[in-house]
């Protein structure tokens, strides 16, 4: 059982360098925290796929479901602020890289970031956004960072897209059907909104590290 298991430890880590250098060219590996800014994404990679990633991309091919902001605290603690099920919450950065996956960090280009992570940190206990919709006192992860990245004229960086919940087929998964059908919604198809892999993909987006396996060493 050990075997098997490191076994399968290994041909994840040779999967994962295989793709971040074949599909990733520029990314490199975390070795220090110093390497992130206030203010980068951590977009959440996952394993295998779920129902998320089945009907959103991430840049280069990523299954990417989710996605934080980075930022230390007034300790000078690696910390993230994201929007998960419990609603807006921070994270020490070392608990968030001990999920199952691994995270990638992106730059974000012209951003102000003293001001985004303040912003960010204004949302801190809003409940989560459980129907992904857009204009409510809810918010979901990919939702706290059009909230949060606007630059000094108030002007948004990242601008709404049109929703899908469509698969590779053009299909909407039973798995959203029954989702909404549940909440007594339609599946709100087109409606504004966004979803991390999108994000991971914006032009304004630079891609530079990924954290594999394990904590980014401090």
């Amino acid at each position: 059982m050990a075997r098997k298991w490191w076994s399968d430890k290994l041909l994840w880590l040779f999967a994962l360098l295989w793709l971040c250098t074949s599909s990733c060219q520029s990314l490199r590996p975390l070795h220090d925290v110093g390497q992130l800014h206030d203010g980068d994404l951590l977009f959440h990679v996952v394993e295998q796929g779920n129902a998320i990633t089945a009907v959103t991309h991430g840049t280069s091919t990523l299954a990417i479901d989710h996605v934080a902001i980075y930022y230390t605290d007034s300790d000078g603690a690696p910390r993230a602020i994201q929007a998960v099920y419990d609603g807006v919450t921070t994270t020490p950065l070392d608990s968030l890289l001990a999920e199952p996956g691994y995270y990638v960090s992106g730059r974000v280009r012209g951003v102000w970031t003293e001001g985004t992570v303040a912003r960010a940190l204004q949302y801190v206990g809003k409940p989560y956004d459980f129907t992904y919709s857009e204009g409510d006192r809810e918010i979901y992860c990919s939702e706290l960072v059009l909230l949060s990245y606007v630059d000094r004229e108030g002007h948004s960086l990242f601008a709404p897209v049109p929703m899908t919940f469509r698969d590779e087929r053009g299909a909407i998964p039973p798995y959203w059907q029954s989702f909404y059908g549940q909440r007594n919604l339609s599946v709100p198809e087109g409606k504004p909104g966004s979803n991390p892999g999108e994000l991971s993909r914006r032009e304004g987006v630079k891609l530079r590290y990924y954290m594999p396996l394990g904590k980014a060493k401090e």
